[in-house]
């Protein structure tokens, strides 16, 4: 049975504020439960959210205040306000940029957190605990006084924090706790500020308050651009639900690379108390170029650009043949380490294992192609003309899908129980030849395409022969199989069959009866080697919708965007996945997956209603079909 805590909050409870290399989870109570310096692969010096004795936190809280969260504009910088009897305690949490972040390379970003204290009201008591532990709380931590602060130090790593002077060190089970207590008066302003390595221990409020403004001025230059006033033709009443969902993708981009993890955290369970606990902090094939495809929708070309460029880079870096493409690689271009339990972690809710590294950066997907084709095809049809190597690079993964794509795989959904011929991963096989020929159509690559042609018709014919069941009137998950899989709702989208096709609509009706549950779907209901359940997957959410949409059952598509749309945080948010039953979150947090599904399916829905949409209609409409390059 799930080990239910009230020492845990809900995952739903937490922010997230980042610098483009590192990300940190603050809860409504004012607490620092999950950050990792100083970059998102490394060991975390925070991690409550994985054990609150053992994981360590900073934590600013006033006895008896009720908490809540809001985002300062569209930027990620949040604000945590703690609200007594006595009045409000304001915490503004944010890590410092400088510098021009619409692209690689050149901002700057300090290891650090900034967390200014501002009073309002009568006298407030504060309370105060710091407690880092290095190395996900396996290295022994040391804490000392020094002059202008303190010193948390574990092996070879050492953290400061400066902005407080009366406090005390409580020698506890897992380690040395900072503690202070102090009474802040109406109208005062305080900055507590903790920084990986030891560096200039000495700090001032103004200092703060001048690298503030400049952090809330990057953010909001990014975030409101032509592009984002164009949006709100087609958004509407969501446009700050798609802009703040822009801001999680970005968050999520390491600024050295342009590559981006699929979420900053480890190990939050898809069911509480279930094993099926992953490390999410690296950079999947499959979720780049799906992230690529929303922002270059959104206006941002160079982000996209750039996760290409990052992919490119990546694969010919391999010591292997450099088109056998892993699935996911780390945040700076390495393999993703491999998966190991830290057994000494009680784990979310007592929900272990607790792992770092993860296992399926082995597995075969076939689907990594055509979502990298895909991306490619995306730029191009927007006008960009990519470089010379990335163009080769795509050239050269669709030669090399020719050799491996009658191989079964592990699927998109990286199955445990062995390989099978997954039906979307075919699919995703002809979306990459498919767009490899109109690419080839468009920008006149030097070489004979008919391979290409062929094996595209053989992958069609060979789906429609095998992966739809007669009986079910359905799309399965694999060839043979009785089992539905949500991915499959994609198939109309990519243009494999329209949507007045029966066995399209079978799909999506299929899905809807077997798949969802109050509004939520599920990935699949088969069999994946892994013991227990899952929850409803938001991204599946999401295709529904999409699906929907293109289908011309424009109410059941409000009704399925709605669904998953309307759960989203305080602070607006979304898990990877939700209890279907109580709609609390699950899975890793804040998921890419999801916000990612947000603003496509709001660009279908517009497409449906007629709206006008930015200068390129999405892949499905038959507006893309009819002209699809648009140019």
């Amino acid at each position: 049975m799930p080990v239910r805590s009230n020492e845990y909050s809900p995952i739903a409870d937490y922010g997230v504020i980042g610098n483009l290399r590192t990300v940190a989870l603050i809860c409504r109570n004012g607490s620092i439960d999950w950050c990792c310096f100083p970059h998102l692969e490394h060991p975390s010096v925070f991690a409550a959210i994985l054990d609150v004795r053992q994981g360590g936190r900073f934590k600013i809280s006033v006895p008896g205040a009720r908490g809540n969260q809001r985002y300062r504009g569209d930027t990620n910088v949040l604000e945590t306000r703690l609200v007594s009897d006595a009045g409000r305690l304001t915490i503004t949490d944010f890590m410092p940029l400088s510098g021009d972040i619409q692209g690689i390379g050149p901002s700057e970003a300090p290891a650090e957190i900034h967390r200014i204290l501002q009073c309002e009201g009568e006298q407030m008591d504060v309370e105060v605990e710091w407690s880092p532990r290095f190395d996900y709380a396996r290295a022994p931590t040391r804490m000392e006084r020094i002059r202008g602060g303190w010193l948390a130090g574990g092996r070879d790593e050492t953290m400061v924090l400066c902005g407080m002077d009366n406090a005390r060190i409580e020698e506890e089970e897992s380690g040395p706790v900072l503690l202070s207590r102090f009474a802040m008066r109406a109208g005062e302003t305080r900055v507590l500020l903790t920084r990986w390595g030891t560096g200039n221990v000495e700090h001032s409020l103004d200092e703060s308050m001048e690298k503030l403004g400049r952090t809330l001025e990057i953010w909001m230059a990014w975030a409101h651009r032509e592009s984002v006033v164009r949006s709100e033709k087609w958004a509407g009443e969501w446009l700050p639900m798609v802009i703040r969902s822009e801001l999680v993708l970005k968050l999520l981009t390491h600024a050295d690379t342009g590559a981006i993890a699929a979420a900053p955290t480890t190990s939050l369970p898809e069911t509480i108390g279930g094993v099926r606990n992953w490390d999410y902090r690296y950079s999947w094939i499959r979720d780049s170029a799906l992230t690529a495809q929303a922002l270059v929708s959104m206006g941002h070309r160079n982000e996209a650009l750039e996760l290409l460029s990052w992919m490119e880079d990546i694969s010919a870096a391999q010591d292997e043949d450099r088109w056998d493409l892993k699935i996911m690689y780390g945040l700076c271009g390495g393999p993703a380490p491999e998966e190991t339990r830290l057994d000494h972690l009680e784990g979310y809710h007592g929900s272990s294992p607790v792992v770092v590294g993860n296992g399926a950066a082995k597995q075969f997907q076939l689907e990594t192609y055509g979502e990298l084709l895909n991306a490619g095809y995306e730029l191009v049809r927007r006008g960009e003309r990519p470089g010379t190597e990335i163009m080769g690079f795509l050239r050269q993964t669709a030669d090399h899908l020719l050799d491996v794509w009658d191989r079964p795989d592990h699927g998109i959904w990286e199955m445990r129980t062995g390989k099978q011929h997954f039906t979307y991963s075919k699919v995703m096989a002809w979306v990459a030849l498919d767009k490899a020929v109109q690419l080839s159509a468009h920008l006149g690559f030097p070489r004979d395409v008919s391979a290409w042609r062929a094996a595209r018709e053989g992958i069609h014919e060979q789906i429609l022969l095998r992966g739809f069941d007669e009986d079910l009137g359905s799309f399965v998950m694999a060839y043979g199989s009785k089992d539905l899989d949500a991915a499959n709702l994609r198939i109309p989208i990519l243009e494999f069959l329209p949507t007045d096709d029966p066995r399209v609509r079978g799909t999506i009706d299929r899905t809807m009866e077997r798949l969802t549950e109050n509004g939520l779907v599920y990935r699949y209901h088969a069999d994946d080697g892994l013991p227990g359940q899952e929850g409803a997957f938001g991204l599946c959410s999401f295709w529904l919708a999409d699906a929907l949409s293109l289908s011309g059952r424009i109410d059941e598509a409000w009704e399925a965007f709605t669904a998953v749309a309307g759960r989203a945080n305080h602070v607006g948010l979304f898990p990877e996945q939700f209890d279907a039953g109580t709609g609390e979150f699950l899975g890793n947090f804040p998921q890419a997956f999801t916000h990612i599904g947000l603003i496509n399916s709001l660009l279908y829905l517009a497409y449906a209603e007629g709206k006008e949409l930015p200068e390129h209609a999405p892949i499905g409409t038959s507006m893309h079909m009819s002209r699809p390059w648009n140019i």
